[in-house]
């Protein structure tokens, strides 16, 4: 999949982020974990927009 990065640098504040996430709402693992061995979304693609 194509994407376009702006500020690279922003990387590792992400992965902090995404840490954080993990910490704190271990629901998040659990569901990572079923649709990794599931794999319920494969061959579909989902748009989102964000208006802000």
């Amino acid at each position: 999949m194509a994407n376009d990065i702006k500020d690279a640098g922003l990387a590792q504040k992400g992965n902090s982020r995404i840490q954080w996430a993990d910490s704190m709402m271990p629901v998040l693992g659990l569901i990572r974990n079923r649709f990794t061995e599931e794999q319920p979304l494969k061959g579909i693609k989902i748009a989102a927009c964000l208006h802000v």
